[in-house]
């Protein structure tokens, strides 16, 4: 497909948070861009201040006229909906072009040279690193980020179109429309196996994904996966690893020993191991590009982080309030390990909304492991996403394995008053459902709390 042809774009669901970067892209080309959402959000109030129209009824009757045309009208849609949307039902049965977001990615970056960034874990955090070292050192980059990245207030984050940073997201399979350049893969635990089935058939498809990286192009692996590559790692032997780690004033101070030599005394401000691990694969990713080793300490110590990753909404002596979308057993750990890293003499509550229920049945065992190890564990209701209730299983279920000092299965308007009768010092708010949606509600209330 030529998109050089296509005038006008629909998204149906252009509230995602991949869906909205595509959406700012096409919008930056001068393209008539819009879409549909079930639900307002901060998302589409910013897509609509920009000028974008959005929609949240469903029926085809409120689709504008700019976007009635087949032969004009390039509609794009997300995994996330469903096959009985209204919408998509009609642009698919009046010959409207229609085509999965990832597909749309595939062809946007085809032409440029495009660095991909897959993994279970760290995908977000990493491609943003990676956008950002690469926009401070002047490269003509187009990156679509899944979070809203603290130093461009946005998921889309453009200096020029020759250079693409995209995430490999292998949920749908949606990575094997990718040819990228430069690839990395941050981790491979067991995830979506709703849709993979089991653990083999998901190392198969990242193996799959590896196989798309141009002849010329290079892979960055971490330390231990199964793969041939450039390794990183975090205090043991690789290619390109972190060392003498130290911790001043909250912010890691470390050298990395790449092939080429030391690169001594990087800053970087996010807490945890794992988020380390993230900074080295981005920093080996751009020197590998060819960026200078004095741009990237200063693009590295700038970089502020993405909303909802290990983000501090209050933080004081009398009290800290973290929120996560962590949403997988080890994503918990590593926010743990992180939070105790930080503040090893303090109590840490946390308030935990699971995400899906095959999710949930699926690693049940291991997602009381990682909350049991917090001092107090309050669980909300499962949130359901695109699936359906699974008989047997839901929150309370999950609470009845974990073994946190205290336990609790608590509603959204019970938050405030639980954490403030608890009285801890640190608070942490975890999940990829609409926990977040709550966030700035609970720091206003409990700001005057604390």
């Amino acid at each position: 497909m030529n998109l050089k042809s296509i005038h006008t774009i629909y998204f149906i669901g252009i509230g995602g948070i991949g869906m909205s970067a595509l959406a700012r892209y096409f919008a930056s080309l001068g393209k008539t861009v819009g879409g549909y959402d079930k639900t307002a959000s901060p998302v589409t109030e910013s897509l609509i201040k920009s000028g974008i129209c959005v929609q949240f009824n469903s029926d085809p009757v409120h689709i504008d006229r700019l976007f009635m045309d087949p032969l004009k009208t390039l509609v794009v849609y997300t995994p996330a909906v469903s096959n009985t949307n209204l919408l998509l039902s009609f642009f698919k049965s009046n010959d409207f072009q229609v085509l999965k977001r990832s597909e749309v990615l595939g062809i946007i970056t085809k032409n440029t040279r495009c660095l991909a960034v897959a993994g279970t874990h760290g995908k977000t955090t990493t491609s943003s690193i990676l956008a950002h070292l690469l926009y401070q050192c002047n490269e003509k980059v187009t990156a679509f980020v899944g979070g809203i990245s603290e130093n461009y207030q946005s998921n889309f984050i453009q200096r020029g179109m020759e250079v693409s940073v995209v995430e490999a997201d292998e949920f749908d399979r949606s990575f094997l429309t990718l040819s990228p350049d430069f690839a990395c893969i941050t981790s491979m635990d067991a995830d979506h196996l709703d849709v993979y089935g089991s653990e083999d058939d998901l190392v198969k498809s990242f193996e799959q994904f590896a196989e798309k990286i141009k002849p010329s192009g290079k892979l960055f692996i971490k330390k231990g996966l199964p793969f041939d590559g450039i390794t990183f790692a975090v205090n043991e032997e690789a290619d390109y690893s972190a060392t003498n780690i130290h911790i001043v004033n909250g912010v890691y101070v470390f050298d990395v020993l790449t092939p080429l030599g030391l690169i001594e005394s990087l800053s970087f401000s996010l807490p945890g191991a794992h988020n380390l691990s993230n900074a080295v694969v981005a920093l080996a990713m751009a020197v590998e590009f060819g960026c200078l080793e004095s741009d990237l300490k200063i693009a590295l110590e700038s970089y502020k982080g993405v909303q909802r990753r290990f983000t501090y909404q209050i933080k004081s002596k009398e009290f800290i309030f973290i929120d996560d979308y962590a949403h997988h057993p080890t994503e918990i750990n590593a926010v743990h390990q992180a939070v105790r890293e930080m503040y090893p003499f303090k109590k840490v509550a946390v308030v935990f909304q699971p995400h899906l229920f095959s999710r949930t049945r699926d690693f049940a065992d291991a997602f009381a492991a990682s909350l049991s190890k917090f001092d107090a564990t309050f669980l909300l209701e499962i949130y359901p996403a695109r699936e359906l209730p699974i008989h047997g299983v839901n929150s309370d279920w999950l609470l009845g394995k974990i073994k946190s000092p205290i336990k609790k299965l608590i509603s959204k308007s019970q938050i405030v008053d639980e954490i403030k009768d608890l009285g801890y010092p640190v608070f942490i708010t975890i999940g990829a459902g609409d926990i977040g949606v709550e966030v700035s509600e609970l720091k206003d209330k409990l700001s005057y709390a604390y």
